[in-house]
């Protein structure tokens, strides 16, 4: 029998490297995104609502009867200060990236309880670890991300569930470039320029890939992790340790 995994965000970026990475490893993955993609099964669902995660999930459950794994990957970034911030740009952050990750969580535990397993998988931030400027929402979202990992794994290890926060530091993704676009837009810098100047930030001078933090959700995922709950993995090319 197939495991079944549910991803968040699947459709681009580090989450479709996910769900590629768990296809190809005989999984049964469901995507629920906003943006249709051929790759899984594909459920359009708006994370930022917490009604239909929860009646997606729901469905997913009804149709196999488990969720073995559930991977949180969807999220939006946001760059400004807490004066250029507004209340509704506060909102909008925390209702995809936290309220998000809180409803399909929220959803998935009755069943992993009821199986006594499963595999809890936060896609966080190297900003779960680090402050960086102008990031105010973003970063907040973010640390907000791993004190759910750790809350999660304490509160249903008695289940044989885990949970555990992926940290990943500037990974080449179209969140990566839409952002970098705003910021060349917003101050009339080069992105050519820009993209080498955030490569030799990393100590491993380049930056990383969606498919090397696919690899690491994939092992949180496996059997073979499991001593592994309420840990933060970060994989950030050794940005955080400077």
């Amino acid at each position: 029998m197939k495991k079944i995994a549910v991803v968040t965000g699947g459709s681009k970026g580090i989450g479709l490297a996910i769900v590629e990475k768990l296809l190809n490893q005989d999984y049964q993955v469901f995507n629920l995104d906003i943006s249709k993609s051929d790759i899984g099964e594909f459920i359009h669902c708006d994370i930022s609502k917490v009604p239909q995660v929860i009646n997606a999930i729901n469905n997913i459950i009804q149709q196999t009867q488990q969720i073995d794994v559930l991977i949180s990957n969807a999220g939006i970034h946001f760059s400004a200060t807490i004066e250029n911030t507004t209340e509704d740009d506060l909102d909008k952050v925390f209702a995809l990236n936290v309220k998000g990750a809180y409803a399909s969580i929220k959803a998935c535990l009755p069943t992993m309880k009821q199986q006594k397993s499963g595999s809890i998988i936060l896609i966080s931030s190297d900003q779960a670890i680090i402050a960086k400027q102008n990031s105010f929402a973003y970063n907040l979202s973010k640390a907000s991300l791993a004190s759910i990992a750790k809350t999660t794994a304490l509160d249903y290890a008695a289940y044989n569930i885990r949970a555990n926060a992926v940290c990943p530091g500037t990974i080449e993704t179209p969140l990566y470039h839409k952002a970098i676009d705003n910021y060349c837009e917003k101050s009339g810098a080069n992105k050519k320029q820009i993209h080498a100047e955030e490569a030799a930030l990393q100590p491993l001078g380049r930056l990383g890939r969606p498919e090397e933090v696919a690899n690491l959700v994939a092992f949180l995922a496996s059997d073979e992790s499991q001593f592994i709950t309420g840990s933060l993995q970060v994989i950030d090319g050794g940005y955080t340790t400077q």
